[in-house]
C-alpha cells in the first residue's frame, strides 16, 4: 500500500493583526492534497518570522518558547499521524485535528470529567457531602486548571494524557506555590485520584498515573484547652456579642466534641430524652454519616437553654445561632488574647478538647468516646489518646527538672 503524504506547516496570516501589532501563528495539516487548517494560542510580530524555517527569528525569551512550543504541536501530530496507522483507521487532515484538539469522542477531557464530577457531588450536598467537601473538590479543580496553564499552556487536556509527571507536576505546585502542607496535599491528590480512578473504570485512560506514587500523612500536633484554660474561657465576662456567642459554640464543642458544622445543623428533633430523663444528642455526623450518641451535661444543656427562641435560631430551625466557619475562627482569635491563652484557637479545637481533656482524662473509655465522636474506629480516636500521653510527659517532665532543682 502507497505511503500517504503528510506534512505540517506553520504560517503567520498578515491580515490578522491583535492590538500588539502581533499576527497569529496557523498551522495547515496537509495529507494526499486534503487539508486542514487552525489557529494556534501564539502570536508573533511579523518581523520576526521567517517562513523558510518556520519559526521566530527572535532571541528574546518569548520567540524562544514560541519556537519550543511549535515544536512540540509539531511532534505532537505526528505522534497522533502513527498512533491512527497503528489503529488501522481512516487518517485525514481533521481527524487528526480533531485528535490534536481533543475533541475525538472517545477522548474525554481531563477538566471536563472533573467539572462533571464536582457539579454531580454539588447536587448530593446534605446527603453524601458536606458543602466544606465540594469547596476543596472546587479548589483542587481551580488548582490543577492554574498549574496546567502556567506549566503546559493548555486550558484543558485529553483525559488520556494525564501521566505519572502531570500528577507529579501538580503535586510539586500545591506544595511550592500554593505553600500547601503534606496532609492538604493528600486530601487534594485523593480528589485527583477519584477522577483518574474513574476514568480507568470507563477506559478513556488505559495506565494509572498514580503508579509509584505514595502518600504518608503527617503526624500533626491537635491543640486542646487545659482543664484550667477551659474554666478562664467558660467564666470570662464578653462586652461583646459576637465573641460572647462564639465563646458559647466553642464551649458547647468542648462540652458535646460536634465537629462545627454538625453543631450549625443541630435541630430540636435531634434531642432525645430517655426513659430515666437524660437528654442526649443523636445525630448523624455530616462528613461520615455515622451516628453520635452523646449525653448532654449541665453545660451544654445551659448553652441550649440560652439561645432558646434567638430569631436566627427561629428562622432557621435549629438549635444555636452559629456564626460561618471563618468568622468564628477569626474571632476565636481575639476571644483567646482576652482570656490571655496563648494557644491557635480554631473550631477544630473545641472537639479536641472534648476528646482529651473532657473525656479520655476522666478516664472515660476509648470505646465510649469514639462512639460519642462518630468515628469509625477506636484507631482514629486512639490518635487523641496519644496526644494526651504526650501532654501528659510533658507535664511530668517539668515535675521532673522542679524535683532536679530542690535536690542539688
Amino acid at each position: 500500500m502507497k505511503r500517504q503524504t503528510f506534512n505540517v506547516l506553520f504560517f503567520i496570516r498578515k491580515t490578522r493583526t491583535v492590538k500588539s501589532g502581533e499576527t497569529p501563528i496557523m498551522l495547515r495539516i496537509t495529507i494526499q492534497g486534503q487539508l486542514a487548517e487552525m489557529q494556534l494560542k501564539r502570536t508573533v510580530k511579523p518581523k520576526l518570522w521567517s517562513q523558510a524555517k518556520e519559526r521566530c527569528t527572535g532571541k528574546d525569551s518569548k520567540s524562544v518558547e514560541v519556537n519550543r512550543y511549535l515544536e512540540s504541536v509539531k511532534l505532537r501530530l505526528y505522534e497522533i499521524h502513527r498512533t491512527l496507522e497503528n489503529e488501522n483507521k481512516l487518517i485525514n487532515p481533521m481527524e487528526i485535528k480533531r485528535r490534536f484538539l481533543g475533541l475525538d469522542e472517545k477522548h474525554k477531557m481531563f477538566f471536563e470529567v472533573f467539572q462533571e464530577h464536582n457539579d454531580k457531588c454539588r447536587e448530593l450536598i446534605g446527603k453524601d457531602y458536606a458543602k466544606v467537601t465540594i469547596s476543596r473538590f472546587d479548589t483542587c479543580l481551580k488548582y490543577f486548571k492554574e498549574m496546567l496553564l502556567k506549566q503546559y499552556h493548555l486550558k484543558d487536556i485529553p483525559m488520556k494524557e494525564i501521566n505519572n509527571a502531570i500528577i507529579q507536576d501538580y503535586i510539586h505546585f500545591l506544595k511550592s506555590k500554593k505553600n500547601l502542607q503534606e496532609n492538604t496535599v493528600i486530601r487534594y491528590m485523593k480528589v485527583v485520584k477519584k477522577i483518574t480512578n474513574m476514568a480507568l473504570a470507563n477506559d478513556w485512560i488505559d495506565k494509572n498515573p498514580f503508579m509509584n506514587i505514595h502518600f504518608h500523612e503527617q503526624e500533626v500536633h491537635k491543640e486542646f484547652l487545659t482543664k484550667e484554660e477551659l474554666e478562664i474561657l467558660r467564666t470570662k465576662v464578653f462586652n461583646v456579642p459576637r465573641l460572647e456567642l462564639v465563646r458559647d459554640i466553642f464551649l458547647f464543642q468542648c462540652w458535646t466534641g460536634l465537629a462545627f458544622i454538625d453543631v450549625s445543623e443541630l435541630k430540636p428533633e435531634h434531642l432525645v430524652t430517655d426513659n430515666e430523663g437524660n437528654i442526649w444528642i443523636r445525630k448523624a455526623r455530616q462528613k461520615t454519616k455515622i451516628m453520635c450518641n452523646i449525653p448532654l451535661l449541665d453545660i451544654p444543656l445551659a448553652i441550649l437553654d440560652k439561645y432558646k427562641g434567638y430569631p436566627l435560631c427561629e428562622k432557621k430551625g435549629t438549635l444555636l445561632p452559629v456564626p460561618c466557619n471563618q468568622k468564628a475562627n477569626s474571632y476565636l482569635k481575639e476571644i483567646a488574647d482576652f482570656c490571655g491563652i496563648k494557644k491557635n484557637l480554631t473550631t477544630h479545637t473545641g472537639r479536641h478538647t472534648f476528646s482529651t481533656v473532657v473525656t479520655l482524662a476522666n478516664n472515660v473509655s476509648l470505646e465510649n468516646v469514639s462512639k460519642m465522636l462518630g468515628h469509625t474506629n477506636t484507631k482514629m480516636t486512639q490518635r487523641y489518646a496519644k496526644v494526651l500521653d504526650q501532654s501528659i510527659l510533658r507535664d511530668m517532665q517539668n515535675v521532673r527538672e522542679n524535683f532536679s532543682t530542690k535536690t542539688t
